[in-house]
């Protein structure tokens, strides 16, 4: 059998997944990125590599390794420490595979664009969630794997994104920003504009996946966008700051501080505009 990058994906969110995520988070050494917990409704937890605890409220974690989880009629919410924020529908479950920030100055006064550079990918297993993020810095990359599909957000643009993963397959509807579309065996990337929706179907291991655009239909607009808002609500509860550590740890002398920031009005943050809206 041809293995593939999706392929190696699907075995990931296996049986083995657990393990391998407890192995790297027992060897990656002074995390310098992290999410904090901006809204829980329901049950959801995060496993942690080393043992799974609860989500709560304004509780702060080191993100690479981690596995964030929901339960059945559960929602939550985090913003990563280079201001991304996503929204959990029910039943979903994301592994932070990667996420790596290099050092960004401390006091800085642009909350609306990423704080430095910073390599993002997740694998969502199965469930929907909502993005928003602000103007992401020249060289980040930002990616999110599903069973049968690679989505490779482009930086230096602001995201607004919904993704739904089953076992039927990938819907992606974009907002705003940009992003294309991978899988096996694909010659090129499929690119995905704002106002539009892309579903992918598998062909089956090695062959490249099925891609259809399309608007993004009015009955399912609301609730994606309802996603997508919660994402941005809660990015604008807290920001990420740094601070010097009281005691230096493995030669690094400072470390993030997730800043909280007074309480959003969700009037504030309007409907979704797209160009194909009417």
């Amino acid at each position: 059998m041809k293995v593939t990058p999706l392929t190696l994906i699907c075995l990931l969110l296996g049986v083995a997944s657990t393990q391998a995520f407890a192995q790297n988070s027992v060897t990656k050494k002074t995390p310098t990125s992290k999410f904090y917990v901006a809204d829980v409704k329901g049950f959801a937890e995060v496993n942690t590599g080393t043992k799974i605890e609860d989500l709560t409220e304004k509780s702060v974690f080191d993100a690479e390794g981690t596995i964030i989880e929901t339960k059945a009629d559960s929602t939550n919410a985090v913003v990563m420490s280079n201001g991304a924020g996503i929204y959990f529908a029910p039943d979903t479950r994301l592994a932070v595979k990667r996420f790596a920030q290099e050092p960004f100055s401390p006091n800085r006064t642009d909350l609306d664009s990423e704080p430095s550079v910073s390599q993002t990918r997740n694998v969502l297993a199965r469930g929907a969630v909502g993005i928003c993020t602000g103007k992401l810095v020249a060289g980040s990359s930002m990616v999110y794997d599903t069973l049968n599909t690679s989505l490779n957000i482009l930086s230096q643009s602001v995201q607004k994104i919904a993704i739904q993963s089953t076992d039927e397959g990938t819907t992606v509807t974009l907002f705003e920003g940009a992003l294309t579309l991978r899988g096996d065996n694909m010659a090129g990337g499929e690119p995905l504009k704002p106002g539009q929706q892309a579903l992918v179907r598998s062909r089956g291991v090695g062959q490249p996946p099925i891609i259809t655009i399309r608007p993004i239909p009015s009955e399912m607009r609301e609730g994606l966008e309802d996603m997508v808002n919660g994402a941005c609500q809660a990015r604008r509860k807290v920001y990420f700051d740094t601070v010097e550590r009281q005691n230096t740890v493995e030669g690094t002398t400072s470390e993030l501080k997730a800043v909280t920031v007074n309480p959003v009005n969700p009037t504030e943050v309007g409907p979704i505009v797209s160009p194909a809206r009417p």
